[in-house]
């Protein structure tokens, strides 16, 4: 016997059957007449909320014009009752055949594409008709049942979550540890503070950690952002990199591989130019032609991405609504490849002349906090700027309770080798103050983020 001819038995006899794996069932896997069948089984169903008699089934088929002889005769044979087989080897047959049908499928879409004869797609989508078709599974759970799950709960309360340290104590303490899994992580601050400073710094401490790291930048070029971890893991100003000989150039980058660093994927796209369905493209393309998987992705910064689900449209689109999206867009991307996303913000005008920046001060939409699991401010003034010192102020903690102490910290900053610190601890009372204080506005000529003195 077919196992679509299977199939569709059960999904006329079978009802918790029927109910498992309709969900995941495609017109597409099947080929007429077996095609036509399933669609008036499917059709039937969502309808009257009941499995199809025989009866019915040949009466609707009858109906359709469209339907052909062959398809009347495969009747009988649904309606047979034969040997009962157990509940799962029927679903783990049927999703064993979806797998094999979405990759067959896939293939031959790719031969049509790679040949100019699909309609509507080009080579670009080569990875993700491939990937889709890879990703093809049952997914059985259906939600938490709070009584008989809570044995899994009471393990997962004492599960130990996997975080990607910082390199920075403060920064470790808040976050219990470092960055989790599936979380969006934004810095806010104003032009010149160190938002790309922070970002950079972030993704040098993970390759130090043999960790992969994707950097996505629309502000700086390729080389710029590279330039800047250099600055950092080579601890050679930056001013002083392009001073280098080529064999100490050489050198330092050996050193570094000795030590052992992860692997760094720089990217650049025009300003406002890409959005969460670029960045997917590129890391499957990234995967199939590097074998690069990334530990984290930095993206400099939020405000300056698109959207993929809403066009600004010469100002149709509010900011509020646009910037929302694109924060929860980036989150979904974070939760869909299991990894955490650092990026920036702006602050409002008002906000950049602050000493106490809050949440209020987000340029353009409040929506922005409301979705980030982390989101803290990067604060400058001319007192902390002379010490060589930058403030960090929590505005928003889902991984720790942000009012349980250091709502507020100190760090060093070393703009020419784009670096942080940890600071002693008679730093934090020094310098951490609750007092609101306004300064005059700063502005760095050479870039955001460092200074040549």
């Amino acid at each position: 016997m077919q196992i679509e001819t299977l199939i569709l038995r059960n999904l006329m006899l079978n009802e918790d059957y029927t109910r498992t794996v309709i969900p995941h069932l495609k017109t597409i896997y099947f080929e007429d007449p077996h095609r036509s069948v399933f669609n008036e089984i499917v059709g039937f169903v969502n309808k009257f909320n009941k499995l199809p008699s025989a009866d019915a089934l040949t009466i609707e088929l009858k109906n359709n014009p469209k339907i052909t002889s062959d398809s009347l005769a495969l009747i009988p044979e649904l309606s047979k009752q034969d040997t009962e087989q157990t509940q799962e080897w029927l679903v783990e047959k049927t999703e064993k055949w979806c797998q094999d049908r979405a990759i067959y499928l896939a293939i031959m879409d790719s031969i049509n594409i790679i040949e100019g004869k699909h309609e509507t797609l080009d080579k670009n989508a080569l990875p993700s008709v491939l990937s889709e078709a890879l990703g093809v599974n049952f997914d059985m759970r259906v939600g938490h049942d709070y009584v008989d799950d809570s044995d899994g709960r009471y393990d997962f309360y004492h599960r130990q979550e996997e975080h990607l340290p910082f390199d920075l104590e403060k920064f470790n303490t808040i976050t219990k540890g470092g960055l989790v899994k599936k979380s969006l992580n934004v810095a806010l601050a104003g032009t010149g503070v160190g938002k790309s400073l922070f970002m950079c710094h972030v993704a040098a401490g993970a390759l130090t950690q043999m960790k992969n790291v994707l950097y996505i930048t629309m502000e700086m070029a390729e080389e710029r952002i590279a330039e800047r971890i250099d600055a950092n893991l080579m601890n050679v100003p930056i001013d002083q990199l392009e001073n280098l000989s080529k064999d100490m150039f050489d050198k330092k980058m050996h050193k570094l591989t000795d030590k052992g660093v992860g692997k760094l994927i720089v990217k650049e796209y025009p300003t406002g130019a890409a959005s969460s369905i670029h960045f997917r493209a590129l890391l499957k393309e990234l995967q199939i032609k590097r074998d690069f998987t990334p530990d984290l992705i930095c993206i400099d910064y939020l405000n300056i991405c698109a959207s993929s689900r809403m066009k600004s449209m010469g100002g149709a689109i509010n900011s509020y609504i646009m910037v929302k999206a694109i924060a929860e867009e980036l989150r979904g991307l974070a939760v869909e490849y299991n990894l955490p996303i650092v990026t920036a913000t702006q602050t409002t005008r008002s906000g950049f002349a602050s000493s106490d920046v809050g949440l209020e001060d987000t340029s353009e939409s409040f929506g922005l906090p409301a979705t980030a699991d982390l989101m803290f401010a990067l604060i400058s003034t001319e007192e902390l700027e002379a010490m060589n010192q930058i403030m960090v102020k929590q505005l928003k903690n889902r991984y720790n309770d942000p009012t349980g102490g250091n709502k507020k910290f100190v760090l060093g900053i070393d703009r020419a080798k784009m670096r942080l610190y940890d600071v002693e601890d008679t730093a934090q009372t020094l310098n951490v103050r609750d007092e609101p204080v306004k300064v005059a506005p700063r502005y760095d000529t050479i870039g955001e983020g460092f200074t040549i003195e």
